[in-house]
């Protein structure tokens, strides 16, 4: 452990700076000094040594409970040589961040005459290294012993005395040769590195003097390398006892900090609390994919009260959602015969009417619509002028207010051309990656949230007209089919922190029914995600508003 005193007496402590901070004069002070150092007493400059007393001591800040454990965990870690790994997983906006900041100038200040190297990575250099650096400098400068004092070098190295810590980017590409982490090694957002640059190229950087590890970051995965190395940490403490591991969830923030509690209540009635960045950032919780995306708590939260329509219904609003199938991919007579044709080997044009209901946009904390599917088609085969005159049709029929449509390859033509008829109305979405992945989320906020309704399905005893039974037997047979492809969904989220999801009906994927199942009706649905990013305003019915008569006011005067 390094003494108060070897800090002093290397000149460390800004004994005036000290002293005006603790409205001591500097003599005194000075005497309290010698006194410790003679061993003759100075509890309370032997408490600064503890890392919450120097925290708010020299920097002005009061580390929480929470962030206690974890940073004095750590400084024993360090500063005994236990060569400990810990796993940090703190709810976002938690004071992970500013922990990080503070210990890193503890360490610096206390190692600074027996000299450090620290390394610290976050998975890209922009924005988030350059974010951490700016983080340190302002603690830095905040802290009475090192403002002042401390250098920067090379854009990302920082030395207080003999003490290093250097910045470096975790991403796939970035060279990292060269660096050694003797005494610390800091990853900060674990969840978002590659297991095998940090097996490779990070790791080795603490071998060779079993320097301490910290595994920052917020829950994710069971895949990734934040959750391997807490099954790591988490044998450890098995073994010894020592804690290794700190999980906080939004309830012990809270305590501290009721604020929190209350933005963490907003994001939950805005995305729902089952959705995977509410469970996962603010609950710490591990999320898994392997059950598929669309599990049976989420189909529950789909099913509508409603029934599906053959037409508008007077004064509802309405939006039509459109997964285009090119001519390409449906009139390929040489790849597909009529057998194949008729068993669904074929993606098809996919149309999902809703209806927007405003009406409890004010009420929820979301101010979000409700989605209400009331009607699916399905074209197969279809050229594309046939199904640009079938979608005039319908917009004109629901007198949809948006209509979003996929406008990816040659799809952009159908796009263009109800564009140019129907105006700002049509939304045209190009598919990416990114664009994909956006409408997932997207999409399971809408679900999660209660906000994505399917329409209920019929009594088949009940007695009704031949003509209406074989519409709604469409509409059952569509809402089926629905409900297999998105059984049939699979999903991936790739590594790092754009964090895309990767969701679809695996090519060659058979229906139970019989022939391919495709995603077409999912994707259809899943852009109520598009329809979330406008602007809705609420109709109003115009009223005439009565004044008083002004002659009747002036006659009541006299």
């Amino acid at each position: 452990m390094i003494a108060t005193t070897s800090l002093y007496n290397s000149g460390v402590f800004d004994l005036p700076g000290l002293a005006a901070q603790r409205g001591l004069s500097l003599t005194a002070l000075q005497a309290t000094f010698n006194e410790h150092a003679s061993g003759q007493g100075g509890d309370y400059l032997r408490s600064l040594r503890e890392v919450a007393r120097f925290t708010e001591a020299f920097g002005s800040v009061r580390l929480r409970s929470y962030q206690q454990a974890v940073a004095k965990a750590v400084v024993s870690s360090v500063l005994e040589g236990k060569g400990h790994s810990f796993v940090v997983i703190f709810p976002r906006q938690s004071g992970k961040n500013m922990l990080q900041a503070q210990l890193e100038v503890y360490l610096m200040a206390m190692l600074a005459e027996r000299g450090a190297e620290m390394v610290k990575f976050s998975p890209t250099y922009q924005p988030q290294s350059l974010n951490a650096m700016r983080r340190l400098e302002s603690a830095l400068e905040t802290n009475l012993l090192t403002r002042g004092r401390w250098r920067k070098s090379a854009g990302n190295h920082y030395r207080f005395g003999s003490a290093h810590l250097t910045f470096l980017s975790a991403a796939p590409g970035s060279n990292v040769v060269g660096a050694t982490a003797s005494t610390l090694l800091q990853l900060d957002e674990t969840q978002d590195i590659e297991i095998g640059k940090y097996d490779k190229q990070i790791a080795p950087m603490a071998a060779s003097t079993n320097a301490t590890r910290v595994f920052w970051g917020t829950a994710w995965t069971d895949q990734t390398l934040l959750a391997r190395e807490m099954r790591t940490a988490q044998e450890a403490e098995a073994r010894d006892g020592e804690r290794r591991v700190f999980v906080l969830g939004t309830e012990a923030v809270r305590a501290e900090v009721p604020a929190y509690g209350l933005f963490v209540d907003d994001q939950v009635a805005r995305l729902g609390r089952n959705h995977p960045f509410v469970r996962s950032q603010f609950f710490s919780e591990t999320v898994s994919f392997e059950s598929g995306l669309f599990n049976a708590a989420r189909l529950g939260l789909m099913l509508g009260a409603h029934p599906a329509l053959e037409a508008p219904q007077p004064g509802k609003r309405y939006a039509m959602l459109v997964d285009l199938a090119g001519e390409d991919e449906t009139r390929r007579e040489s790849s597909y015969g009529e057998e194949e044709a008729q068993s669904g080997s074929r993606d098809s044009t996919a149309v999902t009417i809703v209806e927007v209901d405003l009406g409890l946009a004010n009420e929820l904390i979301s101010h979000k619509p409700i989605y209400r599917v009331v009607r699916r088609e399905l074209w197969t085969g279809e050229l594309q002028s046939a199904q640009y005159g079938r979608l005039l049709a319908l917009v004109e029929r629901w007198q949809a207010e948006r209509i979003v449509i996929d406008a990816s390859g040659i799809g952009a033509g159908v796009a263009s051309f109800l564009r140019d008829k129907l105006g700002e109305r049509v939304i045209a979405l190009t598919f990416s990656a990114k664009v994909k992945s956006r409408l997932g989320w997207g999409f399971l906020t809408a679900i999660d949230t209660g906000r994505f309704q399917d329409f209920r399905r019929e009594d088949e005893a009940e007695p009704i007209n031949p003509l209406a039974m074989a519409m709604r037997g469409e509409q059952r047979r569509l809402q089926d089919l629905f409900y297999r492809q998105l059984a049939g969904t699979t999903s991936a989220v790739s590594v790092g922190p754009d964090r895309l999801l990767k969701w679809s009906v695996p090519e060659g994927t058979r229906d139970p029914e019989g022939g391919q199942l495709h995603d077409d009706l999912v994707m259809s649905a899943a852009m109520v995600a598009v329809l979330d990013e406008q602007n809705w305003v609420v109709n109003v019915e115009p009223a005439l508003i009565l004044a008083a008569d002004p002659l009747e006011e002036m006659n009541g005067g006299f």
